[in-house]
């Protein structure tokens, strides 16, 4: 599982790109799917929990046609993996 943030131009245009062509490019990579959350405080951030691991994840942001999907999608800036703090059972 990933943890990932990104800013975005527009909420609906970012989920319509990233729910159909940027879920096709995923699962290229090895992504299982993935949960959107808008925050709370700021308005045109994401974030989005992936169920994949880091290795899909480097090959798929070194895919020379992700960036093209990145900006058809409005992402402001790359997506950013948040840094894991620790772990807890239960």
């Amino acid at each position: 599982m990933l943890l990932a943030t990104t800013q975005v131009e527009d909420y609906d245009r970012f989920m319509a790109v990233f729910s159909n062509e940027g879920a096709d490019k995923r699962s290229e990579h090895g992504s299982r799917g993935a949960t959107v959350f808008r925050d709370p405080v700021e308005a045109d951030r994401v974030w989005v929990v992936f169920d994949w691991d880091e290795e899909g994840w480097q090959s798929f942001v070194s895919d020379p046609a992700v960036p093209a999907i990145m900006k058809e999608a409005g992402h402001k800036g790359k997506p950013q993996v948040a840094q894991l703090g620790g772990r807890c059972s239960g």
